[in-house]
């Protein structure tokens, strides 16, 4: 990489972790952007978002869904390829990520751990051989106090999993935050309950409950050094890859597994 990476977000928790994982991966840090008053140390600080994708080969962005349009235009119109680890994006979020994906390689994933994408594709295989008339399947997940979307990005993704293996649209059969006089549960769907508390990196459960044995798989982080890596690798990983819209799966050759 020539010009190097850019982090979106620098002076955040993830932000620091990135630059750190950048050199030590003796890589070029192009320089990053943070809110208005944030202080950048270490790094070429820039006045926005396209500041910084002309500056840079690719960009990692770990910051808010508030700022997912805007950085896809700049991107896209940069030609600078983008890691997006930005969670609680909307519908047209999803639209503006997609379009940016037509002119510039896009690697986007709710979690850019490699235990976590290895259960992504658990999931899926399970929820495939395991009927859904006869197994339930239930997502937990648990975050630090100041997490502010839920069901977390990683959570939504278990569910798309199953939903994919399953052959249906998780929207659908989706059911998050019972309460009160429910009725019974529908078969079929895909539940979901989101604990925050403390400061948890992050927990997540994915459970198949049959009438005879229960199946789980839990994936706990404890650093999120873990999704910096992962990120740093999906970086270089964008070198030389035509326009596109990723995952991690594809970063790490298991996109096929299901």
């Amino acid at each position: 990489m020539n010009k190097g990476i850019g982090i979106a977000g620098i002076a955040g928790r993830m932000g620091r972790l990135l630059a750190e994982e950048v050199a030590a991966a003796n890589l070029t840090l192009a320089g990053g952007i943070d809110r208005p008053g944030a202080t950048i140390e270490g790094a070429r600080p820039y006045a926005d978002i396209a500041a910084l994708a002309a500056a840079a080969d690719v960009v990692v962005d770990f910051t808010h869904a508030s700022t997912a349009a805007g950085h896809a235009r700049a991107l896209a119109a940069a030609g600078t390829a983008w890691v997006l680890g930005t969670t609680g994006l909307t519908a047209a979020d999803d639209a503006a990520v997609a379009e940016a994906a037509r002119h510039v390689p896009v690697v986007y994933a709710p979690n850019f751990s490699t235990g976590v994408n290895l259960v992504l594709a658990l999931a899926e295989r399970m929820a495939a051989a395991l009927p859904a008339g006869q197994y339930d399947a239930e997502i937990v997940e648990m975050h630090h106090r100041q997490k502010v979307d839920a069901p977390s990005g990683t959570a939504i993704g278990l569910g798309r999993a199953v939903a994919k293996g399953r052959g249906v649209v998780l929207e659908e059969v989706a059911e998050s935050g019972r309460q009160g006089h429910t009725g019974a549960r529908r078969t079929g769907a895909i539940g979901f309950a989101a604990l925050r508390g403390g400061q948890v990196v992050g927990e997540h459960t994915l459970l198949f409950a049959g009438a005879t044995e229960h199946i789980a798989i839990t994936h706990r982080a404890f650093d999120r050094r873990a999704f910096a890596t992962g990120a740093v690798r999906a970086a270089l990983w964008t070198r030389g890859r035509p326009a596109g819209l990723y995952s991690m799966m594809d970063v790490l050759g298991i996109s096929g597994v299901a």
